[in-house]
């Protein structure tokens, strides 16, 4: 609806507004699935317990280098109802001539969250410690990771888009020597499709 999309995309939504040509806004509150024992096949979460589901808001601003959205900078906040918050500054690149928001584009982030956030995902407190035998770890917060996007978007049709994305984190120091970070990173691949009504 002119420069305002409200949108739905998976377990979120929400609502992304441009303004000024240059600056773009989004606002969402998404549903998350807290982690599960049975998340692990092998039995690495075993005696950590279940953690709730819960609902997290997410506030992001995107300002353009010119109008032609070549260069961007990011930040984004996500704040959970429970477990702390975390929070995210970009810079990235969109290439080709398209201005419809299709085509390639690549970012590169840094990740910081808040001592809750970073033991919600990886701490182990007393009794998780003595129910599963892993080692207590109680992080604080900080400096969470490094990471790297790529994403495209293509028009099928009128109504319909395609969408790819690769996204490499790689986490801090203090991440890595948790027990549940089994790799020093966290790597995905991810195709999906939008309907634009």
């Amino acid at each position: 609806s002119g420069d305002n999309i409200f949108f739905w995309a998976g377990e979120a939504l929400g609502w992304r507004g441009l303004r000024s040509g240059t600056w773009l806004f989004e606002a969402a509150v998404a549903y998350e699935e807290g982690r599960e024992e049975s998340d692990s096949d092998d039995g690495r979460l075993d005696g950590l317990g279940d953690e709730d589901d819960e609902f997290e808001l997410v506030l992001q601003a995107r300002r353009a280098f010119d109008a032609d959205w070549r260069y961007w900078l990011d930040g984004r906040v996500v704040v959970t109802e429970d477990n702390g918050s975390l929070g995210l500054l970009a810079v990235g690149r969109r290439f080709g001539d398209q201005k419809d928001g299709t085509g390639h584009e690549i970012a590169i982030a840094a990740v910081f969250h808040d001592s809750d956030y970073a033991n919600n995902d990886f701490g182990i407190d007393a009794e998780q410690s003595a129910n599963s035998g892993l080692e207590e770890t109680d992080l604080d917060g900080g400096f969470r990771s490094v990471g790297f996007n790529y994403n495209y978007r293509h028009y099928i049709d009128k109504n319909w888009q395609i969408f790819g994305e690769v996204v490499y984190e790689h986490y801090s120091s203090d991440v890595q020597d948790s027990p549940i970070a089994r790799e020093d990173y966290e790597a995905e691949v991810g195709i999906g499709f939008i309907y634009v009504f």
